[in-house]
């Protein structure tokens, strides 16, 4: 579901609804375990810098292996994975950024259920992604995330 950008001419507004829903599909898409399809949504040498692995995961088949591999270790478990990303900050691209990227600073709660039990809230964290646009679609060029609850 590819979407027309073309960052440089568009309005702040519309660039700013453009971002939420790439990254609703982009938390959906993670959350149902569709590994190559999220692993889509970064730029082929993507970054993913999660606060739970010691390097930074890069690259398309690495990032659709992670999801393909914690999806299935959390069915196992019975327990479903929730990312709610919000109170998101857009800054337009910069004059000097001649590739148009995007930076977004956003709060991410991850909320697991399992069944039977009440919802909890498992993390807190901060997102700082850098989306570029190819083909007139948003992707991930750099993702980083942080903990709350650590250093």
């Amino acid at each position: 579901m590819s979407q027309t950008v073309s960052p440089a001419a568009t309005s702040y507004a519309v660039l700013c609804a453009e971002v939420q829903r790439f990254h609703a599909r982009q938390m959906q898409l993670l959350d149902s375990g569709e590994a190559e399809a999220w692993a889509a949504t970064f730029t082929e040498d993507g970054l993913f810098a999660p606060p739970s692995l010691p390097e930074p995961v890069r690259g398309r088949a690495a990032l659709a292996e992670g999801v393909r591999s914690a999806h299935a270790a959390l069915a196992a478990e019975g327990e479903t994975r929730r990312h709610l990303l919000t109170t998101a900050v857009v800054e337009e691209p910069a004059p000097e950024d001649a590739d148009g990227a995007v930076r977004v600073r956003s709060y991410v709660q991850v909320v697991a259920t399992r069944k039977g039990e009440a919802p909890r809230l498992l993390l807190m964290c901060v997102c700082e992604d850098v989306l570029v646009s190819e083909g007139g679609a948003w992707l991930v060029r750099e993702r980083y995330v942080t903990r709350d609850d650590r250093p």
